[in-house]
């Protein structure tokens, strides 16, 4: 049974890696630009985007997935290493999320106006997190990899 859902779990993880990799890109490249000098942008209490409503489920299902496809995958040597792949990256930028970029975020989010200091730091946060997509890429690519050796005989 486990490999017969084996290839379905990983795709379905796939879609949702990609997903977040696109949310990753929104992000960087429509919202981290702007919100620094208009922080009511993610701030939801001032009428901005709530970015926990995608993040959240978003995580929580490409979490899930990814268990099933590994659990599913474990005898099927080469998927298997490139599910591990995909899972060390997420991982990497999980960690280092919950570590920095949450905490900042939140912080952000209920900070009101920004002054000089803050919005400095603003600025370097939206910097940093550029460098989190590369991770979301690589795990993008090791479930790619990871789908095609499903697609082989083990």
């Amino acid at each position: 049974m486990p490999a017969v859902i084996a290839p379905f779990a990983a795709f379905a993880a796939l879609i949702l890696a990609a997903a977040s990799l696109g949310g990753g890109f929104y992000e960087t490249v429509l919202i981290d630009r702007v919100w620094p000098g208009n922080p009511a942008l993610i701030q939801p209490s001032r009428g901005g985007i709530d970015r926990k409503r995608f993040w959240m489920p978003a995580h929580f299902a490409f979490e899930v997935a990814l268990i099933c496809a590994l659990w599913a995958a474990w005898r099927h040597a080469a998927a298997r290493d490139w599910l591990l792949i995909a899972l060390g990256c997420h991982l990497a930028m999980r960690v280092w999320s919950f570590a920095y970029f949450i905490p900042r975020a939140t912080a952000f989010e209920k900070a009101g106006d920004l002054d000089a200091a803050t919005w400095a730091r603003a600025i370097t946060w939206t910097r940093a997190s550029v460098w989190r997509t590369p991770l979301d890429l690589g795990a993008v690519v090791a479930l790619c990899l990871a789908v095609s050796a499903l697609a082989r005989p083990a």
